[in-house]
């Protein structure tokens, strides 16, 4: 322990030098980002960060953009110099032609490496195209066709315990945690093929879902630690770096290797199922859950029958367990919950969209046709308007391996009054792609740009907007990225949306609790009751009226 101590000093020592080195040298010295407008300089620890990832900086994030330009410069922890970008040809060069360059930082990639394992989140280059390929046939719109019967079953048992609690008298509903557990059971069984929560009783067993869960929470405060990451993962086996977490006072760590070890342990028992599944034949897949339709058994089949140069290691597809849940769960919950919220404040859109959704249920059943169901236009505006103006991830983080120059749309105004036609962005430069600002940008949405006007879906797009070329795979936003790191089940995402809203609306009326409900700032933003730090959204719900 002694050894241990003298160790910790040392470190100590080397890591007060190392942060006066780097305050002398960002505060005093020049970089080529110096000329690129931005905010002041902020604290002098983490300069502007502690403002844009403020809980509630919505202000400053939707300022900056706007008193600043579509390039802005940031500054980071010890006076770093950042960039903020939407412009659009700087972000069709950050995520689709100098992809490669723009990558996900090391830190990054080490965290959800340690959490998930090697899934799409936590690979890069050759491995992650590799496994995209595998990946894309099971996320196309055939197959979702396929998963329809799995969708509407799970929705059904959600409209079944809501009503319950609505007719024994229930005055409020918390709208995040039922969207929550039913997007957790969608992705697990049309994901998986595993069901973790029968959506019956108000809290659910701990299983590899609530692991994924707490994964946000419990390591968002450990983001001092992440610098670290990349080269603790080099020291040692994975056995001795977990003995030396063990020795680190810290139970915010601790309850992150735990975290860990579960979905470790929970992702094995589901995967040796399937295995076994597989080997005794088509009638053991059939009885599974999903009937081998998820999208995992498909994987699996899939890599069962490719060249050997394709074939995932063992080790890969069980990565991408926790990363189908990681991050299909939180995102898709929360846009439900956000529609829902707007909804409520709306009661004439929520009964124009119930109308519309009735007509359907009229003609095709309770279980609407997929072909149907996804070209209903006022669910399909409503649908693309929340996630335009309240996308769930906010924004995403990029570091640049290399020197490389930026491209503009339009000049930008510099410190100095000189035109910037282009930006010389230098090695390990922390890029922020703003999603939600380019999403809102006036520049290209018009002066409503800010406001939630679904009735802009219905008409032909502006010029404008189409002419901007904005990288997105969807409608002409940032929302779900573009590029070789797209959310690869945005289309997953989609009919999960407007499969659960259209069994909501002809089912139930939502109205305000009357609860102040506040929107946090973060990695995917979520409500909350005023400041309190758990997130919820109680809402009063009651039934339709026959």
């Amino acid at each position: 322990m002694g050894l241990l101590f003298s160790v910790l000093r040392v470190v100590a020592l080397l890591g007060t030098a190392y942060v006066l080195f780097n305050v002398l040298k960002n505060y005093f010295g020049r970089s080529p980002l110096d000329n690129i407008p931005g905010p002041p300089s902020g604290h002098w620890l983490n300069g502007n960060l502690g403002q844009l990832f403020n809980r509630a900086g919505w202000d400053f994030n939707y300022e900056i953009g706007l008193n600043y330009g579509p390039v802005l410069k940031l500054y980071g922890s010890l006076g770093t110099r950042q960039l903020f970008v939407f412009d659009p040809a700087a972000l069709s060069s950050i995520i689709v032609k100098d992809q490669y360059i723009y990558e996900e930082a090391p830190e990054f990639l080490a965290s959800m490496h340690c959490m998930l394992g090697d899934g799409l989140l936590a690979t890069l280059g050759e491995r992650h195209r590799k496994q995209r390929r595998l990946l894309n046939p099971v996320f196309s719109i055939a197959h979702m066709r396929h998963m329809l019967p799995i969708f509407y079953s799970i929705t059904s048992k959600l409209q079944e315990a809501i009503t319950v609690r609505v007719k024994a008298g229930q005055d409020e509903i918390d709208i995040l945690d039922w969207m929550g557990r039913t997007a957790l059971e969608l992705v697990g069984q049309a994901g998986l093929g595993w069901s973790f929560d029968p959506l019956v009783k108000d809290t659910v067993d701990h299983n590899l879902g609530t692991a994924v869960k707490a994964i946000v929470p419990t390591t968002f405060p450990l983001r001092l630690f992440r610098p670290l990451l990349p080269l603790a993962t080099k020291i040692g086996s994975p056995a001795f770096q977990r003995k030396m977490i063990d020795l680190i006072p810290s139970a915010k760590l601790r309850r992150a290797k735990q975290i860990s070890d579960e979905i470790q342990n929970h992702s094995r028992i589901i995967f040796e199922e399937k295995k076994r599944a597989m080997r005794e034949g088509d009638e053991a897949v059939t009885h599974q859950i999903g009937e081998g339709k998820d999208i995992m058994s498909k994987l699996m089949q899939a890599n069962m029958s490719a060249s050997e140069e394709d074939k995932l290691p063992e080790d890969e597809l069980l990565g991408q367990m926790a990363t189908f849940i990681f991050a299909g769960m939180d995102t898709t919950s929360n846009a439900l919950a956000r529609t829902l919220d707007l909804l409520s404040k709306h009661p004439d859109v929520q009964n124009k969209l119930r109308e519309e959704v009735l007509e359907a249920v009229r003609e095709h059943g309770p279980e609407i046709p997929y072909d149907v169901l996804v070209e209903l236009p006022y669910m399909d505006a409503i649908c693309r308007e929340t996630l335009r103006l309240y996308a769930p991830v906010p924004y995403l983080i990029r570091k640049t391996r290399e020197d490389i120059v930026m491209p503009l749309s339009a000049p930008i105004r510099g410190v100095d009054g000189t035109l910037i036609n282009e930006v010389p962005v230098p090695e390990g430069t922390v890029v922020h792609i703003g999603i939600l600002a380019s999403n809102r940008n006036p520049a290209l949405w018009g002066p409503d740009a800010a406001e939630w006007k679904p009735e802009r879906w219905l008409n032909p797009l502006p010029e404008v907007v189409k002419e901007a070329h904005i990288p997105g795979v969807y409608s002409h936003l940032m929302t779900f990225l573009g590029g070789g790191r797209a959310c690869i089940g945005f289309k997953f995402s989609q009919l999960e949306m407007k499969i659960v809203l259209s069994v909501l609306l002809a089912n139930f009326t939502f109205a305000p609790s009357g609860k102040e409900i506040f929107w946090n700032v973060a990695g995917i933003q979520y409500p909350t009751v005023g400041m309190s730090p758990v997130p919820e959204m109680p809402m009063k719900v009651g039934l339709v009226k026959a």
